[in-house]
């Protein structure tokens, strides 16, 4: 007996999993007397099993280049998709009456195209629909990366035949941060001397010496008259004595300056991924142009801190940069004359480069170091090799400018916010009344919101660029 009720559990067992199996895997289609049937969807070079209800006599298909037919019963026929289209199967009694107009839609075989984008694409939500004979991709992905495979992949079972419905899902706006720092050092010094004689000969007469400057001008009270070393009146030492009819003048320079100026920009923009964007902060210069009939005009030349990039969100967080950024300035320096017209040359520090890098990641893109050296000595000829008072007859000059450009890139990925949590530099300050300007000296009161986002981000007091939102 307990043999008896384990068989018969088994054969239970089998019988419900065989019934669990969806009639769809059997790819037929049923024809039924007098009802209307659906349309046969069948893929290209795929077939399908259609069974009528009641026996046909004769079978037709309308465009046998779309579909091909055979009959394997009375009752039963195969129908194999050749190629994308739609076309008419029809189905008729022995007595030539019409059982059934069948609509058959030949698709491309998308069902392999779906399991490899599932594989390779596992988290991305893209949905595969049919159009005639090509391929509709509709959906969210989160990267262009990810759309590009996609397409790639459908261009595989469909070329050119691919409709892309896609749309590129997350942050796809990029704010770039560029930041400009020049050091620009400059030391020099230098040490001149001048040495002249003048008085009475044995034999009457006047007779004088100098050592390269006039320097017994220096005696006759006209400032306009008294040596010029370097231009600079700073460190310049003059003595001078009579002895009975010889006169006697020194002069000496003594001169050390340096210099130092700092240089810095930091200008921001924002862009959508894949468009260009640029900025400028600084002015046009006007140049003078020859045209070919000898007429002139004028073209302007950009200068001051110039910046554009193109930015392409990759993957997640991964973000493209090509970016040509450049510093620039009038040089006055450098001029060059021709025609009436005086034009100055520029100093400009450009880059142009493509990084890639991660969401909030800096790159030091640029760097520039020069060092430049100069020394000069002059004297008389065997009088300034003349221990301790050849110095009188030698003159030294030494020079040294350093300059140093760093140009840093930092890109984030940006979203937008109200209007009502942006700060600007001119919220935070109020006008004075009159009262307050003629009674009390105020030329400004600060104006800090207290309510509200602003209110927020004026009480956390930000010493740097604030009022864009960073993920």
């Amino acid at each position: 007996m307990k043999f008896n009720g384990f068989l018969r559990a088994a054969l239970a067992g089998l019988s419900i999993a065989f019934a669990a199996i969806p009639a769809a895997h059997a790819q037929t289609l049923k024809v039924m007397e007098g009802a209307v049937s659906s349309s046969l969807n069948v893929a290209m070079n795929r077939a399908v099993v259609v069974e009528a209800d009641s026996p046909f006599a004769e079978v037709s298909i309308a465009n046998p280049n779309i579909a091909d037919i055979s009959t394997l019963s009375d009752r039963t026929l195969y129908v194999l998709g050749k190629a994308p289209g739609r076309t008419t199967l029809t189905l008729l009694g022995p007595d030539g009456r019409l059982i059934a107009n069948v609509e058959v839609r030949v698709t491309p075989d998308i069902a392999e195209f779906k399991e490899r984008l599932k594989q390779i694409l596992p988290n991305e939500r893209i949905e595969v629909r049919t159009a005639n004979d090509g391929i509709v991709l509709s959906g969210v992905v989160s990267s262009i990366t990810k759309l590009d495979r996609a397409l790639d992949l459908a261009n595989r079972y469909a070329p050119d035949r691919v409709s892309n419905l896609l749309m590129v899902g997350g942050t796809q706006q990029v704010m770039l941060k560029v930041r400009f720092a020049e050091m620009q050092r400059a030391v020099s010094k230098s040490l001149a001397s001048s040495l002249g004689l003048s008085g009475t000969t044995v034999f009457g007469g006047n007779a004088a010496f100098a050592d390269g400057n006039n320097v017994l001008a220096q005696f006759d009270g006209n400032p306009a008259t008294l040596p010029n070393f370097s231009g600079e009146a700073s460190g310049r030492y003059t003595f001078g004595f009579n002895a009975g009819g010889l006169q006697l003048a020194i002069a000496l320079e003594a001169l050390e300056s340096k210099g130092v100026v700092r240089t810095l920009a930091e200008p921001n923009l924002v862009a959508l991924s894949g468009q260009e964007a640029r900025f400028l902060a600084g002015g046009e210069y006007p140049v003078p142009v020859l045209d070919p009939n000898g007429g002139a005009f004028v073209e302007y030349k950009p200068f001051g801190v110039e910046l554009k990039f193109t930015p392409r969100v990759v993957d997640g967080d991964v973000i493209n940069l090509e970016l040509t950024a450049a510093v620039s300035g009038i040089d006055s320096t450098v001029s060059f004359q021709s025609g009436g017209f005086s034009v100055n040359a520029f100093k400009r520090r450009e880059t142009s480069t493509t990084i890639e890098m991660r969401d909030g990641e800096s790159f030091a893109i640029a760097g520039l170091l020069q060092d430049d050296f100069r020394d000069l000595a002059g004297q008389v000829p065997w009088l300034g090799d003349i221990p301790v008072l050849g110095a009188l007859f030698r003159s030294a000059e030494y020079e040294r400018n350093q300059s140093e450009l760093v140009i840093i890139v930092t890109p984030y990925l940006v979203t937008p916010t109200r209007g009502e949590a942006l700060a600007l530099p001119t919220d935070r300050i109020r006008p004075p009344t009159e009262a307050e300007l003629f009674l009390f000296g105020k030329t400004a009161n600060p104006n800090r919101p207290k309510t509200g986002a602003a209110g927020e981000v004026a009480r956390q007091d930000f010493n740097g660029p604030y009022g864009y939102v960073m993920e």
